[in-house]
């Protein structure tokens, strides 16, 4: 855990992400580019929960923004909407767990398929409890068109 008792979080773009008996299976993670036509994507988030967390809910939300920060909008049949997932995490103390340990959580989150603009670069960010850190976000980019 780190000195500071912060969460601490890793996140990687995949094709695909499931969480199984509190493990992450990841298939085609880590990639960084890909194209500006509708793909699937998933975002496997690893947590360690600092143990003075345990036992409450944790507020997520996860946001995808363009390289000025600015939120993506999606067009819909109901309309413009920003790409955002909102969730809550809670994790319980296992039993025999040293004292002051963190709490490993997973997570992986489907993203359906839909077209980015060409030639640009995006990222993920995630805010913990209304906190944002730099290394809470994944970034990548879509492939110029030729």
């Amino acid at each position: 855990m780190r000195e500071d008792g912060r969460m601490r979080l890793t996140m990687l773009l995949c094709d695909h992400a499931v969480v199984a008996e509190g493990k992450l299976y990841i298939n085609g993670g880590g990639w960084s580019v890909r194209p500006s036509t509708p793909v699937p994507m998933f975002l496997a988030l690893k947590f360690d929960v600092p143990w003075d967390m345990a036992d409450r809910a944790i507020t997520l939300e996860l946001r995808l923004v363009d390289e000025d920060g600015r939120p993506v909008v999606q067009h819909g049949p109901q309309g413009d909407h920003e790409v955002f997932f909102g969730a809550q995490l809670e994790v319980t103390r296992p039993p025999g767990l040293v004292a002051g340990a963190p709490i490993d959580a997973a997570m992986a989150i489907g993203v359906p398929p839909f077209g980015l603009p060409a030639g640009r670069r995006f990222s993920w960010r995630l805010t913990i409890d209304g906190e944002s850190k730099t290394d809470w976000a994944v970034e990548f980019a879509t492939r110029a068109d030729v």
